[in-house]
């Protein structure tokens, strides 16, 4: 932040700036990129929670890992709260006092808004919740800052065909009216999550709630600390794909998450993914390129219509060779385990785990296996795809 010097303080002053639009522009002047100071407001699924309570973690909690350490995260979402009694117990006065020019406030409810059987926390969709909703923006907009709501992040609850249930109905349908008709930025979190829960599958998903069948905890509400970084990746994903955010700000990418359409898409893919195992395909093959010894070949994908590469796991075994040849394209090799001598254009290179080479066009070279454990790489190169089978 920029030193406050006496002197720079009186030209402040004297350019009729008053104190506190003073304190404010050196507030905003300590972030280098610009970025605007974020409060989050909602529920436990948003919320901070201590080490003690590890793994259970709130998207709000996890921000923070997406931006840089000069955006400050003011995250006063509160556990079971709804936006009336986020009122009635004083948290809203508390946080709007905090407000100030330039803020973002992200406002995320709808989870406790449900509960009918509690009329401390219950707020009906059509009334209640909406109205609840337009207090926060209204004292954003009256401090300054730049309200956007968040339809309720999705829980983990699927029907019997696999498919995302949306558990907030008219909730989160309240949420996108609000911000249409009040013309709030909106991020859909419910069906973004909703979309890449579905993708994950009722399996896989769970490991992103809070499961524990040792304990008998089966929690599809509250994310694992994996989880909740996975939805704030959506967050922070939308903050910067509306501009709210400047695209400086993030640290890791926020390539996250599904396309609306991921279920058509998939329905539609003219050509499936593929696992293979190396085991299963493997071939005993005499050392290539006049080397020494037995190898063992694993083609990867050999046959997979449309994908351009040979992608090959090779194991030499004790003593075994490739022998010295040249090539007119590009080619990979990464040692998987073993050791090995590489000789690449007249040098000799020792070989270990976690090392790739990168043969092109106009070099030659050998590899050996070196030691008692057995060489295993993976080679791979572009190769003219294989055409797709005639639809019968």
């Amino acid at each position: 932040m920029p030193t406050l010097t006496m002197g720079r303080l009186q030209r402040l002053l004297r350019s009729g700036r008053s104190l506190v639009l003073v304190v404010a522009s050196l507030s905003l002047a300590a972030n280098a990129h610009g970025a605007p100071r974020i409060v989050i407001v909602g529920d436990s699924t948003a919320s901070e929670y201590p080490q003690a309570r590890y793994p259970r973690t709130g998207w709000g909690q996890a921000l923070g890992s997406f931006v840089t350490d000069d955006v400050e995260i003011l995250n006063r979402a509160v556990s079971g709260r709804s936006t009336r009694d986020y009122r009635t117990l004083g948290h809203f006065d508390t946080t709007m006092a905090e407000l100030r020019a330039g803020d973002l406030l992200l406002i995320q409810f709808g989870h406790n808004d449900q509960k009918a059987e509690d009329p401390a926390r219950y707020a009906d969709a059509t009334v209640d919740f909406p109205a609840g909703l337009r207090r926060f923006v209204s004292a954003a907009r009256a401090a300054g800052a730049t309200p956007v709501l968040l339809t309720p992040v999705a829980r983990g609850t699927f029907d019997e065909q696999g498919r995302a249930v949306d558990t907030h109905g008219a909730y989160a349908a309240a949420v996108r009216d609000v911000a249409a008709a009040d013309k709030v930025a909106l991020i859909d979190l419910a069906q973004r999550s909703m979309d890449w829960i579905e993708a994950l599958g009722p399996e896989a998903s769970k490991a992103y709630f809070l499961h524990d069948p040792v304990v008998g905890l089966a929690d599809d509400t509250h994310f694992h600390h994996r989880g909740a970084i996975a939805v704030a990746c959506l967050v922070v994903g939308d903050l910067i794909a509306q501009k709210l955010l400047p695209a400086s700000i993030a640290t890791r990418d926020v390539d996250c998450g599904v396309p609306a359409d991921q279920r058509q898409r998939h329905a539609g893919q003219p050509l499936p993914s593929l696992i293979e195992h190396a085991e299963r395909i493997a071939q005993v093959q005499i050392a290539p390129h006049g080397g020494d010894g037995i190898t063992v070949a694993s083609p990867f994908f050999k046959d997979a219509p449309g994908f351009g590469f040979a992608v090959r796991r090779r194991v030499l075994h004790q003593g075994a060779s490739i022998g010295l040849h040249a090539h007119g394209k590009d080619e990979v090799y990464y040692v998987l385990s073993g050791r090995g001598e590489l000789t690449l254009d007249g040098k000799a290179h020792a070989v270990v785990p976690g090392m790739a080479i990168l043969t092109r066009d106009g070099s030659s070279h050998s590899l050996r296996q070196v030691g008692r454990e057995d060489l295993a790489i993976l080679i791979v190169y572009a190769q003219a795809p294989k055409a797709a089978a005639p639809a019968p």
